[in-house]
């Protein structure tokens, strides 16, 4: 199994390092390194229910297990995220219990339902029941200083401004489970997931941010039975109100991604494909009027030693002609 690190490198190496540019590498190294620290079943398991994890947060920086988290500025810091990812099966809880900003003078503290990365976000605005602006919660604007916040989905982030030496604030960050995970980014390159959607009309995304072998052993829809390529585009699912499809792109934002196949029929056995973009996705499409159920596992791609094969895994990222 590939080492967990290759997420905190792909996730903040590419799309933290275009948040904020190449030169915050440095610090971006150091969030990343801290956050695979947090991984560690090992210390998840050494933390009794009593005790609350504690330490200091990074202008950017990203976690992934329960604790106290504080933020203080020792010099103004005006483009700051804090990302937060969970497993699979579950949501994320933000409480802050102290905030000392100074709104009024321009500081920002607001919690984004999901993550967004210059309008890349993810879940997508097709997969979200809330639209853009509802996903944010502006602790200025409310005036709420002692709020709590729930994600939707196993991941959330933090923007904030503190430009004033001394300011900032305390969270906690708590996971509750969620019975039936609809939109998820994996901690992991490879792994197995079943996601369900009973009668509800939405749509759900799995990402996995690597280029990825997908097996798909069960898939039930409601309906018939086929696997349908997008190359030359046919006329594919899009009449069915209920069907899975596989998406790649180098993006975090599904809907700006490439279709590259769309399973519209139920099928019980295997179907694998390889996708060589950064990041892949599988997408159900669910009209409400069925239990809609998939189970897949995926695992890394080594693109280097597809090339040398001769596989040209990369050419599906591209637009179609």
């Amino acid at each position: 199994m590939i080492p967990l690190s290759r997420l905190h490198w792909h996730v903040l190496l590419i799309f933290l390092a275009s948040l904020r540019g190449h030169c915050r590498y440095i610090q971006v190294r150091d969030a990343a390194e801290d956050a695979l620290v947090l991984l560690n079943a090992d210390i998840k398991r050494e933390l009794s229910e009593e005790q609350i994890y504690r330490r200091s947060l990074r202008c950017i920086d990203m976690l992934s297990i329960d604790g106290q988290f504080t933020f203080k500025a020792e010099q103004p810091q005006l483009h700051c995220a804090l990302f937060i990812i969970g497993d699979p099966e579950e949501f994320i809880t933000i409480e802050y219990n102290f905030v000392n900003i100074d709104c009024l003078g321009g500081d920002i503290l607001k919690v984004f339902d999901g993550w967004i990365i210059k309008g890349e976000k993810f879940p997508s605005s097709l997969d979200h029941l809330l639209s853009t602006s509802e996903r944010y919660t502006d602790i200025c604007e409310d005036g709420n200083m002692q709020s709590i916040t729930q994600s939707s989905q196993n991941v959330a982030m933090i923007f904030f401004r503190v430009q004033k030496p001394g300011h900032g604030f305390t969270l906690t960050i708590r996971k509750t489970p969620n019975l039936f995970p609809c939109n998820v980014i994996s901690q992991s390159p490879s792994g197995k997931f079943t996601m369900i959607i009973p009668h509800q009309h939405r749509n759900c995304s799995f990402s996995i941010i690597y280029p990825i072998v997908i097996k798909i052993s069960d898939l039930t829809l409601g309906h018939f039975n086929e696997l349908q390529l997008k190359k030359p585009p046919p006329k594919g699912c899009g009449g069915a109100g209920d069907f899975l499809e596989l998406l790649g792109g180098a993006g975090l934002d599904p809907s700006n991604m490439f279709p590259l196949a769309d399973l519209c029929h139920s099928f019980h056995g295997s179907a694998q494909m390889k996708i060589g973009c950064d990041n892949s996705v599988v997408r159900m499409v669910s009209s409400g009027k069925f239990i809609n159920r998939v189970t897949f596992e995926y695992s890394q791609l080594d693109r280097q030693l597809e090339r040398q094969q001769g596989n040209s895994v990369e050419e599906v990222c591209s637009p179609l002609d």
